[in-house]
């Protein structure tokens, strides 16, 4: 199969295909694949069965109802691909013996009239590689960036042509199936989750996450404490987040230290504030750029298996600015944010912002990072004996802004935390990172026991090999 075909052509090329054979199962404002199979001609080789089920009385009668009460969901997808693939392999299985059965299935909500909904699906596929043989799926979830509801229909549309033509064509590869799913939609979508399973996909669904923030298909991704892949929604809607920003090459015991108290005064902070539930996240960026890059697989899977190994949930993130983090965040409605940092990275954020602004709105760049209900948890920072201890009360910021950042300081929108170790404020992950990777002896000492016996048992970040 060639890789530069238009969506027409890839969808006749899977008509023409004599063994590809399924259903295509589509709810809500989807409606788009399966026409456009039936529309480039061959469909007959192709589609055994199309479903639409508009009607949400309808839809619960065939698939069952849901308890959430949402029908744009993943539990909804899971539900269809069950029905119509045990459908299609018990009716056509000895029928069609050399066929390699599939079932695209899709759950879509476009731009409302009242432009309350921004638009988003579940689509996903169980399938066959080989006849007569177990199957997998791939599942994803899409938000449509379009501005009309015709327009989101048609990248749809050309989403779920993309994805079934790249399971079939380019299934060796996962991660040029990834890229593919936005030929011809690039910008026009951001797929923010994925899962691929199955007999015939042995790969580490956190790497999936991983290339879809390397090659900008979502600004986001997020996996568990197990490593499975997760919607932000799942976790985010209505809770409340703290989120600690990091490369976290290595975790270090400062990290620990910051995660564990930054969160325990989180937490009793949500109590007074909401009585609600607090979740914890760590957020670390693919390696763009530098040494780490030429073996950016490695070295993303070598952090996020130190981040699970510690049962954190990770959030893969491209956003440079702390306020597009933010403004992502935003979406789930989250009713309150912290943001843990050190005071010398508060510091510079300040005076960034600053810089940034200065000459323009300098109010709206600070109010796009400190919103309603986001707060900065501040960790001290005293690099050496001679140096100052520095904590958000006399970070060094613009005099221009000191005012600004006292109005923040009042107000409780940067706040210190009160928990830390004096003794270890000295330890820097530069440092921890320069002595594992000469083989130092010392090191060690830098990092919690359980991320120093992974390191040690994987050569893991550049230890060199005993």
């Amino acid at each position: 199969m060639s890789n530069k075909l238009d969506t027409d052509q890839k969808a006749l090329e899977i008509n023409l295909n004599e063994q590809i054979y399924g259903t295509f199962a589509e709810i809500g404002a989807g409606q788009e694949v399966a026409r456009i199979f039936f529309k480039v001609g061959a469909a007959a080789g192709t589609i055994a069965k199309t479903m639409s089920a508009y009607d949400k009385t309808y839809s619960d009668e065939i698939y069952g109802p849901e308890t959430s009460g949402r029908y744009v969901c993943e539990s909804r997808l899971d539900k269809m691909l069950d029905h119509e693939y045990n459908l299609l392999t018990n009716r056509l299985s000895e029928i069609r013996p050399n066929s390699k059965f599939f079932v695209f299935a899709d759950t879509v909500a476009t731009l409302n009239y009242s432009r309350t909904i921004k638009g988003n699906g579940w689509l996903g596929i169980r399938f066959q590689l080989e006849p007569d043989s177990e199957p997998n799926d791939i599942v994803l979830h899409v938000r449509m960036l379009d501005n009309t509801t015709s327009q989101q229909q048609s990248a749809v549309g050309i989403l779920g042509v993309n994805l079934l033509y790249g399971i079939y064509a380019y299934h060796k590869d996962p991660e040029k199936m990834i890229r593919s799913l936005v030929d011809e939609i690039k910008g026009r979508v951001h797929i923010d989750m994925i899962k691929l399973s199955g007999p015939d996909f042995k790969i580490d669904n956190r790497l999936l996450a991983y290339w879809l923030v390397k090659h900008q298909l979502a600004p986001i991704t997020m996996f568990n404490a197990s490593g499975e892949a997760i919607h932000p929604s799942n976790l985010l809607y209505k809770k409340n987040i703290m989120v600690v920003r990091s490369n976290f090459r290595p975790y270090t015991v400062v990290t620990q230290n910051l995660i564990q108290s930054g969160f325990n005064q989180f937490c009793e902070d949500c109590k007074k504030d909401n009585g609600k539930p607090s979740y914890i996240f760590t957020e670390m960026m693919p390696a763009m750029k530098g040494p780490e890059a030429e073996n950016d697989v490695r070295d993303f899977l070598e952090r996020a298996d130190m981040l699970n190994l510690l049962g954190h949930s990770v959030i893969v993130s491209n956003c440079r600015e702390h306020e597009e983090l933010v403004d992502y965040l935003n979406d789930f409605k989250f009713r309150k944010l912290g943001i843990a940092m050190g005071a010398k990275k508060v510091g510079k954020l300040i005076r960034d912002k600053y810089e940034q602004y200065a000459d323009s709105s300098l109010l709206l760049g600070f109010g796009k990072l400190f919103q309603n209900r986001v707060t900065l948890y501040v960790y001290p920072a005293k690099p050496s004996k001679e140096e100052t201890f520095v904590t958000s009360k006399n970070v060094e910021v613009p005099h221009e802004i000191k005012y600004l950042y006292k109005h923040l300081l009042d107000n409780g929108r940067i706040i210190d935390i009160k928990e830390y170790k004096e003794k270890i404020l000295h330890i820097f992950t530069k440092t921890a990172l320069k002595k594992i990777r000469k083989g130092s002896t010392d090191w060690e000492q830098l990092v919690p026991p359980e991320i120093a016996k992974y390191i040690k048992e994987n050569n893991a970040l550049g230890l060199p090999p005993k």
